[in-house]
Parts: structure tokens; sequence; C-alpha cells
């Protein structure tokens, strides 16, 4: 069928319409709930971590770019939220995925953005599966998901920025509603 039938207007308009509509299914964002794929984190020194080791907390994962000053920024709020609201049952996750990564570089973001809670990395073939993005989407960093204490992902970042999730008062709000809810 012709993109003029399809969208039943002007050659010109519906070639529009088509590229309109392209465009949003290239940055579509993965469906939510659902269940939090296995990913596993390796760290700084080469220990690797199943994220769900962290079932039973409310996870935030930041996947950063360990150069990326807005990672470095929302980094800071978790680790804000992570001090206070720790001994809840919240947990703050971060995963590097740059595409030259070392363990050694990602102690080096770690300790120069003074990153308080546990940072790791993982290859971007890894992420993309995780957060359920298909190769030729848009894809801004950083990224942020939410999963519940039973492992599910309530709530992730637009793959092309997110500033509700940015907002330390609306992540908050976020994190508080799901502590309030008991461990599986």
């Amino acid at each position: 069928m012709g993109v003029r039938k399809l969208f039943g207007r002007s050659g010109a308009t519906a070639a529009a319409g088509a590229l309109a509509l392209a465009a949003v299914c290239l940055v579509a964002a993965a469906p939510v709930p659902r269940q939090a794929a296995d990913l596993t984190i390796t760290d700084p020194a080469g220990k690797q971590t199943q994220l769900a080791s962290f079932k039973g907390k409310v996870v935030v994962v930041e996947f950063l770019l360990t150069r990326c000053p807005h990672c470095w920024r929302l980094a800071q709020t978790l680790g804000k939220l992570d001090k206070e609201l720790g001994p809840k049952g919240f947990q703050a996750i971060g995963i590097a995925f740059d595409g030259d990564l070392t363990g050694s570089k990602v102690a080096e973001f770690a300790t120069l953005a003074r990153v308080t809670f546990p940072v790791g990395y993982t290859s971007a073939e890894k992420v993309d599966a995780f957060l359920g993005r298909k190769e030729m989407e848009r894809f801004q960093v950083p990224q942020l998901v939410i999963i519940d204490r039973a492992g599910t992902i309530r709530t992730q970042s637009h793959p092309v920025g997110e500033t509700d999730l940015d907002d330390e008062a609306t992540l908050r709000r976020l994190v508080d509603d799901l502590l309030k809810q008991p461990a599986p």
C-alpha cells in the first residue's frame, strides 16, 4: 500500500506523515511495567554482580557515560538519595557503558564524581537489550530505570531524554512510593 493511500493525503503531506511516524517509532520506549531482565555488572575490581541480586530493594539504575556531565550531575542526586533512603531499602547503581571502558576508568569516574554507591560497567549491547532498545533508535544519557522490590521495572527514562526523572523531587516521590510497598 502506498504512502498516499495509507494516509489519504497528497504525496508531500503523506511523505511528511510517514517520516513523522517513522521518527516516533525510532524513539519508542519499551513498555512498563515489565520484569527486569538479568544483567551482569562488572565492578572496577573485576567482580561480577547480577542485578537480580538486589531483589527486595527499590533500585534506581543510572546507565551512564563516564564523560557525560549530565550523568555526573544525576549521580550526585542519586548519591544523596542513596545516603538518605538506603536504610529504608533503596539502592542506587551506576552502570557505565562507554565503548572503551576498563575497571580503572570506572574507578576514576566514581572517585572524581564522588559517587557513593556501586558503579560498574557492561557493554552497550547489553544495555540496549536491558532497556528494550533497538539498534537504530535514538538514545540519550543518562537513562534511569526504577525497579521495585519484586524486580519489576516500574518506569524508565524516555530514550531521548527525561526531565521528570532527572528532577530530584520527582525521583524522591517515586522511590518513596515504592519503598512503602512490602518486600516480596
